[in-house]
């Protein structure tokens, strides 16, 4: 009889922000996150106690997916930007850092916390409507007829994650690439609705970065391919091909579970191969020059295609049977059991052998236009690689969001310090107005408003890691930082460009640091002052989207009254 042991009662945090070990552990996390944020970031090293993979990175995706916690609220906060990040890929950090500097400040500010809760929202909505204006002084248009702007976005993305290790030519080629590949998966001239084309990456280990390459059509990992005999299987014409996803490995596996009844006199074995062989006598009648198959081939069929000049494909792997599929129209056939549909054949313009390093690939060539590519992505070592291919899916997820609205934000800070100063001027003229509305005083709206901005201002801030100090022009409100190592008195000689690159210092402009006091005023816009491109800029999408998350992530927080966790 097995013993029954008492449950214990579920463990209550009333008040969890007011918990010493809760804030404790915001304060670490948000220290870890800030760390890691921007060009500069620290990276970091993640291993499980008891063992397993080390894992290197600064990426949020990475880095949060790879910690642990055992606070609830922790893991609220957590699964917040977790979420953000797997719908928009970029800004994780961001929206993070912001989430828990507005929990921090709204601490500080003694403001109740239903009042801190509608001042945030409030804010949030002008923040919202500002950046959604034409006319919004940290937002540009992208220009698809140029890919400069693209590049910028796409190197933007690439440069500020450090775990990639990439020089300045590198991070460029890598951009380019990037964008070359997005271009390939649009489709031209396609009538009726448009459907986005596939990138297919694969990784080889130990070449330079700069050997990374972008082909037209797909790339399929081959070992054996120069068992291939080239003069009679390789063409530089059409061919017309058949996609097997079923097994012809001649088991019984695709007849599915349960019991099979065999008479005694019965050689299973040849009536399957003989039905193996009538597949290859239909495919040899149809012409068929290409066999490919998601998984294992009889040695015996292999042999009967290759000897009648058939090329043959085993082990493709599930992965690529879909942009196979929709490279050369074959429709994958599921069944040895019955006659091959002409319909499910396809065309391959022609076949040819690509080498990187060690790795042999059959380039498929589309028979047309496809918008389907590879990326062959090379680098000196595992780990790397590992976050250089996270890296360049998150690039194609932010350059497909452009598609949705061709717009991007002013990086470098800029776009922070612009916002906040911006909250700061409009909610100076409405402060009576806005704390009747709210239901509060005017100096609680006041402070709600002043944590809210220094919220903002300390994720620029954040960009910087070498002990040098964050400024802003009290002209436009763009982000400036002040190199360590450089005397206060020779500031305005040594600021050089903005953060996002389109303003340059000049004599007798008036400063301010960051996190500190100043006049409030209404940033001057910059058309007609400048020719010059943003050399950092962010995705207009995915900021959006994080800014929301963050503070609603916050709010969220700030108005847990209990943690209860069931501790069986």
């Amino acid at each position: 009889m097995s013993r029954h042991v008492k449950k214990s009662p579920s463990v209550c945090t009333d008040l969890p922000l007011d918990n010493t070990d809760i804030c404790n552990k915001l304060n670490l996390l948000k220290q870890l996150l800030r760390s890691c944020f921007g060009p500069t970031g620290r990276l970091k090293q993640v291993h499980n106690n008891i063992g397993g993979h080390v894992v290197t990175t600064s990426t949020s995706s990475v880095l949060l997916s790879a910690i642990s916690s055992s606070q609830p609220f922790i893991n609220l906060i957590k699964t917040s930007i977790i979420n953000h990040v797997s719908r928009f890929s970029d800004c994780g950090l961001f929206a993070a850092i912001l989430c828990l500097s507005l929990i921090e400040q709204a601490k500080q500010s003694g403001v109740r916390r239903n009042v801190a809760i509608r001042v945030n929202k409030h804010l949030l909505g002008l923040c919202i409507s500002y950046l959604q204006q034409e006319d919004c002084g940290c937002k540009v248009k992208l220009d698809f007829c140029s890919s400069q702007s693209l590049i910028t976005l796409a190197r933007s993305v690439i440069s500020s994650k450090p775990a990639c290790v990439l020089t300045e030519p590198e991070a460029f080629h890598i951009s380019r690439l990037a964008v070359q590949a997005f271009l390939l998966t649009v489709p031209c001239n396609s009538p009726g609705i448009v459907s986005l084309g596939k990138i297919v990456t694969i990784s080889v280990e130990g070449l330079p970065v700069l050997n990374s390459a972008v082909f037209p059509g797909l790339l399929v990992d081959m070992p054996d391919v120069f068992c291939l005999n080239k003069a009679e299987n390789l063409h530089s014409n059409p061919l017309r091909m058949v996609l097997f996803s079923a097994s012809l490995a001649g088991d019984l596996s695709e007849l599915g579970d349960g019991m099979i009844e065999v008479h005694p006199v019965v050689d299973t074995d040849s009536q399957i191969l003989d039905q193996l062989l009538e597949v290859g006598k239909q495919v040899v009648k149809d012409e068929i020059k290409l066999f490919v198959c998601q998984k294992v081939i009889h040695p015996v069929l292999q042999q009967y295609l290759r000897s009648r000049g058939i090329t043959v494909i085993e082990r493709l792997g599930i992965n690529l049977m879909e942009p196979l599929s929709q490279l050369t129209g074959a429709q994958p056939v599921a069944t040895l059991h019955t006659t091959i549909p002409a319909k499910a054949y396809g065309m391959v313009r022609d076949l040819s052998i690509r080498e990187f390093g060690s790795k042999a690939m059959l380039h498929f060539h589309p028979p047309e236009n496809s918008a389907i590519c590879t990326m062959i992505l090379c680098h000196r070592n595992e780990t790397m690689l590992s976050e250089l291919k996270v890296v360049c899916q998150k690039t194609e997820h932010v350059l497909r969001l452009t598609l949705r609205e061709p717009s991007a934000l002013l990086g470098g800070g800029c776009t922070e310090t612009h916002l906040a100063t911006y909250v700061r001027h409009k909610s100076m003229n409405e402060v009576t107005d806005a704390a009747s509305a709210l239901g509060c005083s005017q100096t609680e709206y006041l402070r709600g408003v002043e944590g809210f901005c220094r919220s903002l201002e300390s994720v620029a801030t954040a960009l910087e890691h070498d002990s040098g100090n964050s400024l802003m022009d009290l002209t436009h409100a763009h982000h400036w930082t002040h190199p360590a190592d450089v005397m206060t008195e020779h500031t305005k000689d040594s600021l050089g460009f903005c953060g996002c690159g389109l303003i340059e210092s000049r004599p007798n402009q008036k400063w301010t640091y960051l996190n500190t006091t100043y006049p409030q005023f209404s940033p001057a816009p910059l058309s007609g002052l400048t020719t010059a491109q943003p050399r950092v800029l962010d995705s207009f999408t995915a900021k959006l989207n994080a800014l929301q998350v963050a503070v609603e992530t916050a709010n969220l927080a700030l108005d847990v009254q209990y943690v209860i966790q069931d501790m069986n």
